[in-house]
């Protein structure tokens, strides 16, 4: 498959990526299987399936406080117990 270089459909998928927490080549992919799926093959109908993914992707997170981001976040903070541990060989 021709990779599509319109630039408006690019933005989409790569504010896609970034409000998933993935890349944008999985955003892309993302958007490509569910045209497939509803059957569409021409860029116009892409763009809109990737603006509905992207407006369901806000509101999911909007709703949530469970967002990857924010997981991530919360996983990456270090305890006060553990801010000077230091792993030795």
């Amino acid at each position: 498959m021709a990779i599509i270089e319109d630039h408006a459909y690019l933005k989409i998928c790569a504010s896609l990526a970034s409000c998933l927490s993935i890349s944008l080549a999985a955003a892309r992919k993302k958007v490509e299987l569910a045209s497939a799926k509803a059957g569409v093959r021409d860029l116009a109908s892409r763009k809109k399936i990737a603006e509905d993914l992207l407006n369901h992707a806000k509101t999911l997170s909007l709703e949530q406080s469970n967002s990857p981001s924010k997981s991530l976040d919360r996983l990456l903070e270090a305890l006060a117990e553990d801010e000077n541990f230091m792993i030795e060989d």
